[in-house]
């Protein structure tokens, strides 16, 4: 049961996949958040100019 154990805390072939997905899930969140947070100023000005257009 050691020997199991000890080789797989060495074995790293699933690692990379991990690591991808930790790198995607922090592109999105940082995706997620730029959206949010400007995604009110954007709705603003088009809600501006589309009063304007229709004067």
């Amino acid at each position: 049961m050691k020997s199991l154990l000890a080789r797989f805390a060495k074995d790293q072939s699933g690692a990379t996949a991990i690591e991808y997905g930790l790198i995607a899930a922090g592109i999105a969140a940082v995706i997620i958040v730029t959206v949010n947070s400007i995604g009110g100023t954007v709705l603003t000005k088009f809600t501006f100019i589309d009063t304007e257009l229709k004067k």
